[in-house]
């Protein structure tokens, strides 16, 4: 038996780790942990690699989402539609500001929310759009934002699981009114703890973020709006820096091996793979299958020593604490679907050839 772990952080920072203390050391020695040099610096190269006009890092993927409903004035009686598959904050945050979440059904395909049956959910309420690219794949940009420009609503990017997907040459986070992003240690580009980013293309928003990134307070001690503690700590932008400059080659690592894992299945039509539309480029923070069966092939691979996980088992609009929205069970079957059938295999960059080979053999003499 090989143990394949689902992520190996351990083997991502062995082969940067004379990089990241000595980044670490020079903070240190600065002892300017707050805001700074450090975290203007990984603004300023994160926002070149993105290609946005401008980047601030914050807290964390779940606070970037919260911080970007709270600049463009959403709260209560406010209506912002969004997927039902998703990691629970991209609701979470709609919710927190008092607005409601209202959910459109998923593309099989991508996973990602379905632009077909968006416009039938706009109501005069609508203050924002917030497309989710779910596995590191881009939502259906350009009718969403097309759709969204007609009803003069907001486009919140949840771009947590994309950072340096593309759709059709456009970077995801840097095409709505808003991008958000997420460094969680498992992301592509991820820290040594929580930290996050906000994009906006727009000047006078982007001062709006910043400021509400700290309390609302302008100048200090001065606070003409009600924001909160934001902020992307030193230490942490400090640590994705260095990381930044290797993002690309991860990418393509991960990329290649998606192909192989592609391939190896390509004859079993029982496990569905992975669709890429034409003109995304997928980062594949997830590499995502459909077998039948899902929960005991789940078990297979884990007694195997086989790493996996489900994103996600519980659509948002059967969790407990959005029962208020009243939305039954099968209101939407793709999402619903597509929560039982899912299944994540390893797929980070370090994965030796033997590790992928297991991980295939293993999975296709389960299903």
């Amino acid at each position: 038996m090989i143990n394949v772990p689902l992520l190996d952080l351990r083997a991502q920072y062995a082969g940067m780790k004379p990089e990241i203390m000595s980044a670490v050391e020079q903070l240190f020695d600065a002892q300017q942990f707050i805001l700074g040099p450090a975290v203007a610096e990984f603004e300023e190269d994160i926002a070149a690699y993105l290609g946005a006009s401008h980047a601030l890092g914050v807290s964390s993927g779940s606070d970037a989402l919260l911080l970007a409903l709270m600049a463009l004035g959403v709260g209560p009686g406010d209506e912002v539609i969004t997927s039902p598959y998703t990691f629970f904050a991209t609701a979470g945050a709609i919710a927190r500001v008092g607005a409601a979440p209202v959910f459109v059904d998923i593309d099989p395909a991508t996973y990602n929310i379905d632009v077909r049956a968006l416009e039938s959910a706009i109501t005069a309420r609508t203050r924002a759009i917030m497309p989710v690219h779910l596995y590191g794949q881009c939502a259906d940009m350009n009718p969403l934002l097309e759709i969204a420009g007609r009803h003069g609503v907001a486009v919140v990017e949840d771009a947590a699981q994309a950072i340096g997907a593309r759709y059709h040459e456009r970077n995801a986070g840097t095409m709505g009114t808003v991008g958000c992003f997420s460094f969680f240690p498992s992301k592509n580009l991820g820290g040594a703890g929580d930290g996050g980013l906000v994009t906006a293309s727009d000047a006078v928003l982007y001062e709006k973020l910043k400021i509400l990134r700290v309390h609302g307070s302008h100048p200090k001690y001065y606070h003409a709006l009600i924001g909160g503690n934001f902020r992307l700590d030193a230490l942490q932008a400090a640590v994705l820096r260095v990381k930044l400059k290797h993002l690309p080659q991860w990418h393509e690592a991960r990329r290649a091996n998606a192909r192989y894992y592609d391939e190896r299945f390509a004859a079993r039509p029982d496990i569905v793979t992975p669709i890429v539309s034409p003109g995304n480029y997928m980062i594949y923070n997830q590499y995502v299958v459909r077998v039948p069966n899902r929960d005991a092939v789940l078990k297979g691979l884990q007694d195997a020593g086989v790493g996996c996980e489900i994103y996600y088992p519980v659509p948002l609009h059967r969790q407990e604490c959005f029962a208020y929205l009243r939305y039954a069970a099968g209101a939407f079957p793709e999402a619903e679907k597509a929560a039982r059938e899912t299944l994540a295999l390893p797929i980070y960059p370090e994965l030796a050839e033997a590790q992928r080979d297991y991980v295939a053999e293993q999975l296709l003499r389960l299903v």
